[in-house]
């Protein structure tokens, strides 16, 4: 009988990662069978679809409260299917706050329970570890200096490397990227990320129209690059544009390229989060800014434990790039600190090795160590069962 393996992914991100994982997995076990909540790239790898992955994504508190219902029913559906089936494992895959419950009731009816993507304890909600100790078998993590936080608690843990390290190549090649974008040759670009999510956009499109009118004022020939992920943040910054009667500005909004255009530009502007990651592994010099609810901010603030909320100075342990946020993140300062690489190349030299250093660290071969992690699990409880038969 070939091992089954129950998973959840969330949001396309998940989906990306779980196919990888399970490629790994097929690779030892070739008739391994996985179900679960997927998304199309799982599927491709053979994956059964039980739930897709998209009902997972919500926005905010008052998106999961509106949908709490729901995604509870999805959940307990799936773990009556899992105490029925009794697979030889449960991976879940990011999307903590779904996974985590289910990983516990997993682990309680005697089944491994594996987490993929550990959640941000070092950042906030430290106290989260105590709820992770009791729900999960091992964890897999993408920083090295997540490990010893669950080693501490008694978890069973190990470091995979983070799968964009392995993506990206160590030298970007700027000169391709700049061609694919039509920029023209000997042009200065400076690229500016608002955010993938409605409401990211919403709160810096404004703050980063105005801090690229200043920066033209100084530096004219600077053409600003806006790569947008939906329709929906194309619109907003569109009306963004509109309202602040920047169309003289040289913004050209993008649909999607936004590895290209970090690539090809000369320094980034970038709101908190993977994408000031993806800059770093493109060893580009950026000013990271976030801007939330008044309220939120004061609670997120009180919560958080670190110097730093932006990766690539967490992971580097360093004050390497800026960090404007809330009040912080004016026009006039955003532009200071963004034309301070534009006109310091010794600076954005130094700042690029430092990149290829963290970039080195955290390129393990992801999805065939998390596989090496896991396999034991399967390859274990295989064992069992054909000692069981004879």
């Amino acid at each position: 009988m070939p091992p089954r393996i129950a998973m959840v992914a969330g949001e396309a991100s998940g989906d990306l990662l779980a196919s990888h994982l399970i490629r790994a997995i097929r690779r030892h076990l070739p008739d391994a069978q996985f179900f679960g909540i997927g998304g199309p790239k799982m599927q491709a790898e053979g994956f059964e679809v039980l739930w897709p992955c998209e009902l997972l994504a919500v926005h905010g508190y008052v998106d999961a409260l509106k949908r709490y219902r729901e995604l509870s029913g999805i959940r307990k559906s799936l773990l009556a299917r899992i105490r029925r089936e009794r697979p030889d494992a449960f991976i879940g895959v990011d999307a903590p706050d779904f996974n985590l419950w289910l990983e516990g009731k997993v682990k309680a009816a005697g089944m491994p329970a594996i987490h993929f993507v550990s959640p941000s304890i070092w950042a906030w909600r430290g106290g989260r570890i105590r709820k992770i100790a009791r729900s999960v078998s091992h964890m897999l993590c993408m920083f090295p200096f997540e490990p010893p936080l669950y080693e501490k608690a008694g978890v069973p843990v190990t470091y995979v490397g983070h799968p964009l390290a392995d993506v990206f190549p160590l030298e970007p090649n700027r000169q391709q990227a700049r061609e694919t974008l039509n920029l023209p040759k000997g042009a200065r670009a400076l690229a500016m990320l608002p955010g993938s999510r409605q409401s990211e956009v919403r709160n810096l499109a404004d703050t980063f129209i105005a801090t690229a009118r200043l920066l033209h004022e100084r530096q004219p020939e600077l053409v600003f690059l806006v790569p947008l992920a939906t329709r929906e943040t194309r619109q907003l910054f569109d009306e963004a544009i509109y309202r602040n009667q920047a169309a003289d500005l040289p913004i050209r909004m993008l649909f999607g390229h936004a590895v290209d255009a970090m690539t090809a530009a000369d320094a980034v502007l970038v709101a908190s989060g993977t994408a000031s990651l993806e800059a770093a592994l493109l060893k580009r010099p950026m000013v990271i800014s976030y801007r939330i609810g008044k309220w939120q901010y004061r609670l997120m603030k009180r919560m958080a434990y670190l110097p730093w909320v932006g990766l690539p100075n967490i992971l580097c342990k360093d004050s390497l790039v800026p960090e404007l946020l809330q009040d912080d993140a004016t026009p006039e300062k955003l532009a200071d600190a963004l034309e301070h690489w534009l006109n310091d190349p010794a600076a954005c030299r130094a700042l690029a090795e430092r990149f290829t250093e963290l970039h080195h660290s955290l390129r393990q071969g992801t999805a065939d160590k998390a596989a090496g992690a896991i396999l034991p699990y399967l390859v274990g409880a295989e064992e069992c069962r054909l000692r069981a038969v004879s």
